[in-house]
Order: C-alpha cells, then sequence, then structure tokens
C-alpha cells in the first residue's frame, strides 16, 4: 500500500523537532499573510531573529531567513534549491543563494579528541602546529589551519559533532512534508518526494568527506599539465570519513577588486582563464567544480586561478553533454525548431503542454538574441530568460543540467566583474568545433553503434519470454490493459451535468405548465401570475443556476471538475 503520510514511529520520535519546524513554519507563514495587509502597526508585530519586521520583508527574504532558522540541513536544502531556477524561479533562486552555513565553531575540546580518534594519535604527534581557532565554520563542518612535522601547511576540516543524527533526523521530516505536499495538487508537478529524495543522497554524500577527498584528486590529475590552475593535494594519510586534511591554498578573492588591483593582477586575462577553465570541465571532462562563488576561487600570483571546496561537484553523461552543446549552437544559430525540441528531449515535458504556446516563446526568446554579435550575446542573459520559459511551462530539468546552467550563469557574473567586456559564448568557439570534431570521431561512431547493438541484442533476448508472458495472460484470462484517458474524466463530469441540468429544466417547466401543487398564488393572480407550482419554480432556479456554474467552469477551463 503506497504511504501517503509519515509513520507513526517516526512522527513520535521526531516529535520536538517537528514541533520547532512547524512553529517556524507556522511564524513565517504568517508573516506571509500579514504583508497583505495595509495596516501598518499590524506588520511590526512579528519580528525576525535580527529584530526587523518580518511582514515587511520580501517573500523571498522570508524563505531565506526561515531556512535559515530552521538550522544545516534546511540551509542545504536552500542552497540546492538555488541551483533550481526552473523549479522555483530566478528571484528566489537568487535569494537563497546568498545563504552561506557560517554557524558557532565546535570547542577545540571537542575537536581534539574526534581528530585523534579517526587518526589514531595524539595531535601532537600529527602535527607541529595546529590552530585551535578555526578560519571557517560551516554547516557540515569546520575548518582549522595547521602545519605537518616536514613543514607543509595544511588545513584540516572536521566534521560538526552530532551532524550525522541532526542532518538523518530533518531528512526524516523533509521526508514526511514530501509526501504530504504530495497530496496538494498545486504541489504535485514539482514531485517532492523525489526532489527530497535527490537532496537526501547530496546531503549524506556531503557527510563522507572521502568523497570530497577522491574529488580533489581527480580535479588535481586533470588539471596536473596546467600551470595556471591550482587545486589543493589531498593528504591521503590524514584523511577519514570525518576528517579531511589539504593542502593549504592562500590567494585574493576574485571579487576583491582593490587587492586584486595593488597586486597588479591582469584581471582581463583571469576572467578568461577562468571561464575557459570551467567550459572545459563541462565540456571536456563532463565533472565540474559546481560551487564557483567567490569565496571559492583565489588568485595568486602569476595569475594563477585556485579552487577550493570541492564538496558540490557535478557531473554530466556523454548524452546529457551533447544535448547541451547541441542546444546552446541552436540558440547560437537561431534554430528555433531544434531548440524546442532538445529542451523537451533534456526535461520532464507534462502531458497537457501547450505546445503552441511553448514554441511561440521559443521563437520569441531566440528573435530577442538574433542580432546580437556574439561579442555582446550575454550567455547568463540566455539562460536565464530560456529557464523562465521552462518554469513556466512547468518542465522540469534533470539536476545535473540544472546545476550546469547555474554554473554558466555564476561564471558570466563572475568573469564581467573582473573584465566587462568578457563574452563567454565567444569563447566556446574552440569549445564548438572540438564538439564537431568529436562528433564525427570513428571511436566514439563505434561506441555509440556498440550501445546500440548491445541495447538491441538485450531486446531481442527479452522479446520471445516477454511475448510468452503475454500470450499466456490472454490465455489465461488474466491479460488488462490499462488505459489512461488524460483530462476525460473533466469532460464526462461537464457532459453528465449538463444532461442531468436539462432535464431538470424540462422537468421543472412541465411542473409549472401543468400547475403542479402546492402552488403559489391559489385564489387571486398577482402581476398576473395564478397557480404557480412551487416545486416547478425551484427546479427552474436550481437548473438555471446549475446552468451558470457550468458555463463559468467551462470557461475556466475545468474548474467544475472537483465540485461535480
Amino acid at each position: 500500500m503506497k504511504r501517503t503520510l509519515p509513520s507513526i514511529p517516526q512522527l513520535y520520535r521526531n516529535l520536538r523537532r517537528w514541533t520547532e519546524i512547524l512553529s517556524v513554519l507556522s511564524k513565517y507563514g504568517l508573516a506571509d499573510w500579514l504583508s497583505r495587509l495595509n495596516i501598518d502597526f499590524v506588520k511590526d508585530q512579528i519580528r525576525s531573529p535580527e529584530g526587523g519586521s518580518l511582514a515587511r520583508e520580501s517573500h523571498e527574504t522570508r524563505v531565506r531567513m526561515a531556512c535559515n532558522e530552521l538550522g544545516p540541513t534546511f540551509i542545504k536544502l536552500a542552497q540546492l534549491l538555488s541551483t533550481r531556477p526552473d523549479l522555483i524561479g530566478h528571484p528566489l533562486a537568487d535569494e537563497l543563494s546568498k545563504l552561506q552555513s557560517n554557524t558557532t565553531a565546535d570547542p577545540f575540546s571537542y575537536i581534539k579528541p574526534l581528530v585523534e580518534g579517526e587518526l589514531g594519535q595524539p595531535i601532537e604527534e600529527l602535527f607541529r602546529n595546529f590552530d585551535e581557532t578555526p578560519i571557517a565554520s560551516a554547516s557540515i563542518g569546520q575548518v582549522h589551519r595547521a602545519v605537518l612535522h616536514d613543514g607543509r601547511a595544511v588545513v584540516v576540516k572536521v566534521q560538526r559533532s552530532d551532524i550525522e543524527r541532526r542532518v538523518n533526523t530533518d531528512l526524516e521530516i523533509l521526508a514526511g512534508l514530501a509526501q504530504l505536499a504530495e497530496l496538494v495538487e498545486e504541489y504535485r508537478p514539482y514531485r517532492p518526494v523525489q526532489l527530497v529524495a535527490e537532496f537526501s543522497r547530496t546531503m549524506r554524500r556531503e557527510l563522507e568527506f572521502g568523497r570530497e577527498e577522491r574529488n580533489l584528486n581527480q580535479f588535481a590529475a586533470m588539471f596536473e599539465q596546467d600551470p595556471f590552475v591550482r587545486i589543493p593535494q589531498a593528504i591521503t594519510a590524514y584523511c577519514t570519513p570525518r576528517v579531511l586534511t589539504m593542502e593549504y591554498i592562500d590567494g585574493i578573492k576574485i571579487d576583491d577588486m582593490p587587492r586584486l588591483h595593488h597586486a597588479q593582477v591582469d584581471t582581463e586575462l583571469v576572467a578568461r582563464r577562468l571561464a575557459e577553465i570551467y567550459l572545459r570541465m563541462i565540456f571536456q571532462e563532463g565533472f565540474f567544480h559546481a560551487d564557483p562563488h567567490p569565496g571559492n576561487i583565489l588568485v595568486q600570483r602569476g595569475n594563477v586561478v585556485a579552487l577550493i571546496d570541492f564538496g558540490m561537484v557535478g557531473r554530466i553523461s556523454e548524452r546529457s553533454r551533447e544535448d547541451i552543446e547541441e542546444m546552446l549552437l541552436a540558440i547560437i544559430g537561431r534554430d528555433v525548431p531544434m531548440l524546442t525540441t532538445l529542451i523537451k528531449r533534456l526535461g520532464s515535458t507534462p502531458a497537457d503542454i501547450d505546445e503552441s504556446a511553448f514554441s511561440n516563446d521559443i521563437a520569441e526568446f531566440v528573435g530577442q538574441y538574433a542580432h546580437t554579435s556574439l561579442e555582446r550575446f550575454s550567455l547568463g542573459a540566455a539562460l536565464r530568460d530560456m529557464t523562465s520559459i521552462i518554469r513556466r511551462h512547468r518542465i522540469l530539468l534533470p539536476s545535473e543540467i540544472a546545476l550546469m546552467i547555474k554554473v554558466l550563469i555564476s561564471l558570466e557574473g563572475t568573469g564581467r566583474r573582473l573584465s566587462p567586456q568578457l563574452s563567454v559564448i565567444e569563447l566556446m568557439r574552440p569549445f564548438r568545433k572540438s564538439m564537431l570534431l568529436r562528433r564525427m570521431n570513428p571511436a566514439r561512431q563505434a561506441r555509440k553503434m556498440r550501445r546500440i547493438f548491445l541495447q538491441l541484442e538485450q531486446l531481442a533476448e527479452d522479446f520471445p519470454a516477454r511475448a510468452s508472458s503475454i500470450l499466456e495472460q490472454i490465455q489465461s484470462g488474466k491479460f488488462d490493459v490499462h488505459v489512461d484517458h488524460r483530462r476525460l474524466g473533466p469532460t464526462a463530469n461537464r457532459l453528465v451535468m449538463g444532461m442531468l441540468t436539462s432535464a431538470l429544466f424540462l422537468g421543472s417547466s412541465l411542473m409549472l405548465s401543468n400547475k403542479v401543487p402546492p402552488v403559489l398564488f391559489p385564489t387571486e393572480p398577482y402581476w398576473g401570475i395564478q397557480d404557480l407550482s412551487i416545486f416547478g419554480l425551484s427546479g427552474l432556479l436550481a437548473s438555471l443556476l446549475i446552468g451558470a456554474r457550468l458555463v463559468l467552469a467551462i470557461r475556466k477551463s475545468g474548474n467544475l471538475d472537483r465540485g461535480v
């Protein structure tokens, strides 16, 4: 039986946390309602943790503040949602991207025994020096500077106390809330259960520092031959699932323009290098650093770009990468039919999509950029506009595609702060050539043919057994055909209602014409009316009201379905 509500043991086990979460959501929900009132003194009744009036903040700001107040898991959920403007829209995604998991650090009295227990030696034997005060403290872990006995400067990322239990509790509660959201038709198209399941996998991966260590090693190998890219080296002997030790990398944050100018950094060159690094990761390697906010990108002497924090990465399959490449080429080539087909192939399209309206929106979108030169073409603006169209038509993109689009938008924004003339689409020219050459590569074609052959071979092997199973079911009378009549239910409801209304109208008319008792004005006429059947008049009025409601429902495209 399909479960639609959180299980009772889970609800009871996490009752206290459920109460906290519902209390915060109620507070911010009430503030959202009060914000619609034009009564100033009422709006000031609910205050944020910072002391400001919640009802005077924007809806997007209230969502961000609620997630921040709910703690680490919800902050991470908000950060994940910030990569899905196709689901929540750009205004809310932009607001949620401001969330940073700055939390109070755990005391060194907790950190020291954890590090010693994980690495198996006293901290004095492991490190020549270990700073007790962390240089950063986030929701999952906190970071301390240290020096190894061989003199290498490192940073040690240590998992927060009790974080695994707290995250698991919140994930259980989110799963329960998602099941409730599935019952609300307004939220069902966004597949909240699937979204929370995806988030749970992401969150549990972040709890395992071993995965980030493997990411570091993979990116280090990727850029090993590039002298202008710096990736911190993981110190494998000092890494466990709860402790991650890596090389300390110093540099200037990429958005610190005064320091960059003082250090005589060539910002235009750095912007080009940064864009080329990400284009290579996405379109050549299919594996990219997915958290390119300014705090994770540093500039070192010699205009070297350093990337840090590889907890969030993105992977794109070869098929998805090809679709993205074709989509970008279709935007540049102003190919409306191809772009429309690719978007529908990339995403999950609702059954009731308005094909004509969608094609018109894509044509208008392409026309908007039709006469823009490549040098002035803003890839970020184009992707934002395209994502808005996708959301308007309720097309759901795969998470890795949505993440990649978010990275490209952030990349162009960061690059243009360094160099206003930067054109990411212009820098894609050599990648476009490599895309076409890769498609014509005989080895790639051979892999594709082999994949198709294996699929056909599997189909040929399975077909006899499946056909035999179907024939057996037909012979035994157990073969069922399930037909999904999309939108037939509302039509049938209106048809039946129309027939009943017509019958009621005709019957009431007959009762009026035959003066069926009881009647009004039986002795003396009133305004020329005498012997008026009460049942006939009531039925006639009822049929008129139902008919009017039916007409309104048809004009509103089916709002009568639930009421009939």
